[in-house]
C-alpha cells in the first residue's frame, strides 16, 4: 500500500492544496462524504477519513479541525463508543451533498438545444449591503447567471427562473426585483454580452488544467485509485460554479468543456468500482 507521502508525491495538485489548510481540509472532507458516505448513509469511524485525508497530503490536526467545523455547521452528527468517535451526515448534509451531488455528476450531461431566449434579472441591492450583495452574487453564479453591468443578471435558460425566484425570495429581494424573458433584441450581439457577462476565457483555461491534470493519468493501486477518484471529483466539483453551461451557438470554437466533461465521466466510470470497494475495506477493517 503506498504511504501518504508517495500518494501525494504522485499528485502534486494535492501537494498544493496541503498548503492552503483547513479551508482545503474540509473541502475535501466534504468531497469524501459525498463520494462514499452519502451513498451507503453509514456511519465512519474519525480515524478512518482522517486515514484518508492522511493520503490527500492533510495533515492530521487539520483533518480533525475540519471535522469539526463541518460538525459545528449542523453537516455532522457524532456518536462515541468508549474513546472512538463515529460520523454520520446529518439530515441537513444528506440534503446538502445530495443537491450537491446532482449538479456534479448531472453538470457533464449532453446539451439540449437553445430556444434563443434569455431570462434577465434586474436586482436592486444598496452598495452598503456588502453581506447581501455577496449572499445574491455567490448564489445566482451558482445557478448559473451572469452580470454584463450592476443590478442586472441574466441567461440563456430560462426554465432556471423558478430556482432564482426561491434565491430572491430567500433573500428577501422580492420587492425590489423583476425579471423579463424573451429572444434578443436588434441592438447589440450576443456574444457581446456574454464575453461582458461571464469570464469564459478563464473558465476554458480551469478545463485545461484539468484536462492536463487527468489525461493518461493511470493509478497503481487501490490506495491510489481512491486518492485519485476523490482528487478527480473535487477537482471537477467547482466548475458548475464557474461554468454558466451556456448553449454551443455561444460558446468559442474547440470549448474545452466539452471534452472535460467526456474526460470526467470516463475516468469517474474507470474508477469508481475499485475505489468504492477499497473504501469499504477501509471502513469494515477499522470497525
Amino acid at each position: 500500500m503506498s504511504t501518504a507521502a508517495e500518494t501525494v508525491s504522485a499528485h502534486p495538485a494535492l501537494s498544493r492544496r496541503r498548503e492552503l489548510g483547513a479551508t482545503s481540509a474540509r473541502s475535501l472532507l466534504l468531497t469524501v462524504l459525498g463520494e462514499f458516505v452519502l451513498p451507503r448513509d453509514e456511519t465512519v469511524w474519525t480515524q478512518v477519513l482522517i486515514d484518508v485525508l492522511g493520503g490527500l497530503g492533510v495533515e492530521s490536526k487539520s483533518a480533525r479541525q475540519a471535522l469539526a467545523r463541518t460538525a459545528a455547521e449542523g453537516l455532522l452528527v457524532s456518536d462515541r463508543a468508549g474513546r472512538r468517535v463515529r460520523w454520520g451526515l446529518s439530515e441537513q448534509g444528506r440534503r446538502l451533498l445530495s443537491d450537491g451531488a446532482a449538479r456534479i455528476y448531472g453538470f457533464g450531461s449532453a446539451e439540449h438545444s437553445w430556444d434563443g431566449r434569455w431570462m434577465v434579472l434586474l436586482v436592486s441591492v444598496p452598495e452598503a449591503r456588502r453581506q447581501l450583495r455577496h449572499r445574491l452574487r455567490t448564489r445566482l453564479a451558482w445557478a448559473g447567471l451572469g452580470s454584463p453591468a450592476p443590478g442586472v443578471w441574466l441567461t440563456p435558460d430560462p426554465s432556471k427562473q423558478n430556482e432564482v425566484a426561491d434565491v430572491i425570495a430567500d433573500l428577501e429581494l422580492t420587492a425590489v426585483s423583476s425579471s423579463f424573458v424573451g429572444p434578443f433584441g436588434a441592438i447589440g450581439a450576443e456574444r457581446q454580452v456574454v464575453e461582458q457577462a461571464w469570464n469564459l476565457t478563464a473558465v476554458e483555461a480551469a478545463y485545461e488544467e484539468f484536462l492536463d491534470t487527468f489525461t493518461d493519468v493511470a493509478p497503481v493501486d487501490p490506495a491510489d485509485v481512491l486518492a485519485h477518484q476523490i482528487h478527480l471529483v473535487h477537482a471537477w466539483r467547482r466548475f458548475p460554479f464557474l461554468d454558466p453551461k451556456l448553449p454551443g451557438e455561444l460558446l468559442p470554437a474547440g470549448w474545452a468543456g466539452s471534452r472535460a466533461a467526456e474526460l470526467f465521466d470516463t475516468l469517474h466510470t474507470r474508477w469508481d468500482r475499485q475505489a468504492q470497494e477499497h473504501w469499504h475495506h477501509l471502513v469494515t477493517s477499522a470497525g
